[in-house]
């Protein structure tokens, strides 16, 4: 009698399952997350005290004002590393609507500081709607991506988030804020990439996108002397090149070792606002390039044990919230140090948990508690 045909094939059987398994948090990624926060607040205390002092009357304004929301941001990250990130999934949609709305609100009654409407106050607090933007619109992207799977490789599917982008985009310029687009765009397109969206299809837009934004930099002044002073600092030395200058004698005069903590000479005044987007020049000028090196390799461990626990998600929503949080982490990295190095034109961008600003990093602490949430929740082999 002929034998009975297998009811699953071979091949079948070898497949390796999986399990879902609940474990405690990825202890080495809080652990890098608790040393970069610390770092970035002894180096907002030493940055920032002459330029406080000078104009506030007293040099511990910015620290206190950082400790208070590294605070606030600490708390946060507790309360979004206990709650379940799956939830989000259905939360997705009204996060996305409130950041739409928020952004539209900071339009209308936003604060305006230095001919830009980015903030909106709450008692004698203000915060960037686009800092809620960011990660609102990360967690509609991969709890989206995950319901529709392959057929994001299809254009037509392909081309709905690039118009949820492109709204979100179109406010943001409104306010104006630029580099939050520029960050937005390349943590985005990370997304859309890992989750399987065909790369040939970014390169149809790629012409009209540059196009665009190349009119947008030769249609606004200051962008357009920004350009300029990229291809020549020299050229204004005592206007407009003055910062990435400055910026660069910092960063040449920390040497190998620094000139040790406390002791830069450039945040006296000569590079403007240190303690923000061009903390890194202090961070050279101080520590040296072993100093800096390491923070980048702090970073590099960061980014890697994120990509860990994305790899290592119980499901696809996990990790690509995953895998855009970092990617957002990254980009920020490469783009500021890009800046302050006079490697790409100057441009708004912060670095994270060193650069001050009180709704950056509290959302920035928030979203590392998203990551260490997904990390509780592992794929086995059985």
């Amino acid at each position: 009698m002929d034998a009975q045909p297998a009811t699953k094939p071979e091949k079948d059987k070898k497949l390796k399952k999986t399990k879902l398994t609940k474990a405690g948090f990825d202890f080495g990624f809080l652990f890098t997350v608790i040393l970069l926060l610390a770092l970035g607040l002894l180096m907002v205390f030493s940055s920032s005290y002459p330029y406080a002092y000078y104009y506030f009357q007293d040099g511990l304004y910015f620290i206190k004002k950082q400790l208070l929301w590294a605070g606030l941001g600490a708390v946060a990250m507790v309360l979004t590393a206990n709650y379940d990130y799956r939830k989000y999934k259905k939360l997705a949609f009204p996060i996305l609507i409130i950041s739409l709305l928020l952004l539209v609100a900071v339009l209308v009654v936003g604060t305006d500081i230095k001919g830009a409407k980015r903030w909106i106050g709450v008692g004698g607090l203000s915060f960037q709607p686009s800092e809620i933007a960011k990660l609102g619109l990360i967690i509609y992207f991969a709890a989206s991506l995950s319901q529709i799977k392959d057929k994001i490789k299809e254009f037509k599917y392909l081309v709905r988030y690039w118009l949820i982008l492109g709204l979100f985009m179109v406010l943001l310029l409104l306010e104006p804020h630029f580099s939050i687009c520029i960050i937005l765009g390349l943590t985005l397109v990370i997304v859309l990439l890992v989750a399987g969206a065909r790369f040939r299809y970014f390169m149809y837009v790629a012409a009209p996108v540059l196009a665009g934004g190349t009119l947008m930099v030769l249609l606004e002044p200051y962008r357009l002397k920004r350009l300029t002073t990229f291809l020549d600092p020299f050229s204004d030395a005592l206007g407009s090149g003055w910062q990435i200058i400055q910026s660069l004698y910092a960063i040449g005069s920390g040497g190998l070792f620094g000139v040790g903590f406390g002791n830069s000479r450039q945040k006296f005044l000569y590079v403007s606002e240190p303690q923000n987007d061009f903390i890194f020049s202090i961070i050279c000028e101080e520590l040296g390039l072993i100093g800096a090196v390491t923070i980048l390799a702090i970073f590099a461990v960061l980014l890697w044990r994120g990509m860990k626990i994305a790899v290592n998600a119980s499901d696809s929503f996990g990790s690509l919230l995953v895998t855009g949080i970092m990617s957002l982490v990254g980009v920020q990295v490469v783009l500021n140090i890009a800046v302050v190095t006079s490697s790409i034109p100057t441009t708004g961008i912060p670095l994270p948990f060193f650069s001050a600003g009180g709704s950056s990093l509290l959302f920035l602490m928030a979203a590392m508690g998203i990551v260490l949430n997904v990390s509780k929740y592992k794929k086995q082999s059985i």
